[in-house]
């Protein structure tokens, strides 16, 4: 225990997005902050690209067991290493649209506004996109919100085989546009454009994950101290319960307490509300943040999320980079549902054993020949916010995440759609696997914010409301799930709480710490 001190002034819980952003924020020589992560580094390894060990042994999953709504006992697609679920993302960056940030009417329901506007989260959205290393071209997606400037890193461009689509979708008047990607894929880059990016690690450190792009810069501009393999049980606060005032955690097989100024649990939507939920003490009877709103845990969301192969018997897909275009034409209300569908993008190439991991009725020979044939999608359609879809925790310690799909008839309706447009472009056979409560990679919504602390967790900085010094920075804080990754607007929102974390210690951003396109500090 001698990388551990007794009290830090900062405490950072987690090491994924919201926390690697955070910690990126606040870094600099001299300070004392402290980011624990319960996982390891994850190893860079052959069985990173290996479709056996990722999809069928499961080997970098988490290893343990949640509960659902019944009771049954599920293995979560959730990953616990620096960098979190990020490891295993696709690497998409896109920001939220304008309306997302309003009241949205949705088939099945509304879309609640936030208590904060497109507008003063575009600044954040722009720095957000420079420190993840975002690739992509503004101007082509006809309902992208407004910018302060253009991307990054221009679009990583379509291989031949994704031109087609994106030439045969225009003469459907479609608008298909270059997904926004965070891949190091520009000159002095090291992405090499292989089929192993979206679903597993990146053995060689070229995707814009948490680890590569946030944790690691933060850690080489100094006052952080980063410790690994340390679970946190619980926070614990001074008598009057307005204040924590330590953590305590399992490491190294003993248990500790280390005290300090201030705390930021981002430890992921469900991890974060079960710390939550474990802190409860005589002042926090329902645990840290939930006497008032009795929020906490509710409006758990994860997005509608289809993958579908579109195979045609005649010709061979030999795209390798396949994730590198999205469409929005049916986000909003469109000219065949007057309400938002959802999202639809490039899949990272699906390759013979990975939808058999899922499907078992699938011959994996037949599912082989396939994959050479087929191009690939992600249908992302919004899941509404519900106050019964909850994560709450066993009295035996598991986590149960009581969930209910919602807004199905649209998620079904876009897979209807996009179905029928493959088979216009001669991909007869459509296979699709609808994602369940087992991947658990948009989780969100599981504390809100907003102005109000009877409605809300969180205030608008992602302050808890009863409790001074606490705040929670991750996807918890989202009030609505919308249609798209979260990944970089949790790195928008870890910016805008670092500022204010600043401010509340008197301090600012010298305009030295704005990230520059590849990460690091301006000159």
């Amino acid at each position: 225990m001698s990388d551990l001190k007794d009290s830090y002034d900062i405490v950072i819980i987690g090491a994924g997005v919201g926390g690697g952003a955070l910690a990126n924020t606040l870094a600099a020589p001299g300070r004392n902050i402290l980011m624990i992560e319960r996982g390891t580094r994850l190893p860079r390894e052959s069985d990173n690209w290996s479709v056996d060990a990722v999809f069928h042994k499961r080997k970098y999953a988490a290893k343990e067991q949640w509960r659902d709504k019944n009771g049954a006992l599920f293995n979560p697609g959730t990953y616990y290493y620096v960098g979190g679920n990020s490891k295993f993302f696709g690497a998409a960056t896109v920001r939220f649209r304008k309306e997302d940030f309003e009241d949205l009417q949705h088939e099945a329901g509304v879309a609640p506004a936030w208590p904060v506007s497109y507008a003063e989260f575009e600044p954040y959205y722009a720095r957000a996109e420079k420190l993840m290393g975002t690739h992509g071209q503004a101007g082509l997606d006809p309902i992208e919100p407004p910018r302060s400037g253009p991307m990054p890193f221009p679009a990583i461009g379509h291989e031949p085989e994704i031109a087609f689509f994106e030439k045969k979708l225009r003469e459907k008047g479609l608008h298909p546009f270059p997904l926004p990607i965070a891949i190091d894929y520009h000159k002095g880059g090291s992405c090499i454009r292989c089929a192993t990016c979206d679903g597993f690690a990146c053995k060689i450190g070229a995707k814009g994950d948490a680890e590569v792009r946030l944790v690691d810069p933060a850690l080489a501009k100094g006052g952080v101290t980063l410790v690994t393999e340390s679970y946190v049980r619980r926070l614990i606060t001074d008598p009057s319960g307005k204040r924590v005032v330590s953590v305590e955690l399992e490491h190294e097989g003993q248990i500790r307490t280390i005290t300090g100024k201030i705390f930021i649990s981002s430890a992921g939507a469900i991890n974060s509300s079960a710390l939550l939920l474990r802190s409860a003490n005589e002042k926090h009877p329902n645990g840290l943040g939930n006497n008032t709103s009795d929020q906490l845990g509710r409006n758990y969301m994860a997005h509608n999320n289809t993958a579908m192969m579109a195979v045609s018997p005649f010709k061979k897909n030999r795209v390798t980079f396949q994730k590198s275009m999205a469409i929005n034409d049916y986000y909003l209300a469109n000219k065949e549902r007057p309400y938002p569908l959802g999202n639809v993008q490039g899949l990272g190439k699906l390759q013979a054993g990975m939808l058999t991991a899922n499907l078992r009725w699938a011959p994996e020979a037949l599912m082989a020949l396939f994959s050479e044939r087929s191009v690939d999608w992600w249908l992302m359609s919004e899941d509404l916010p519900d106050p019964n879809n909850r994560i709450s925790v066993d009295p035996d310690g598991k986590i149960r995440v009581a969930y209910t799909e919602n807004n199905l008839k649209s998620h079904g309706e876009l897979v209807k759609i996009w179905t029928r447009h493959m088979r216009s472009l001669g991909y007869p056979i459509i296979i699709t696997q609808k994602m369940d409560i087992t991947v658990a990679m948009h989780q969100c919504g599981t504390a809100r914010f907003g102005k109000d602390p009877a409605t809300s967790v969180l205030d608008t900085n992602c302050k808890v409301w009863d409790v001074d010094n606490l705040y929670v920075v991750d996807a918890s804080f989202l009030p609505s799930s919308t249609g798209f990754n979260p990944s970089l607007t949790i790195v928008a929102q870890a910016l805008r709480t670092g500022e204010h974390i600043l401010k509340e210690l008197g301090e600012t951003v010298p305009a030295a710490t704005q990230p520059t396109a590849d990460g690091r500090a301006a000159a």
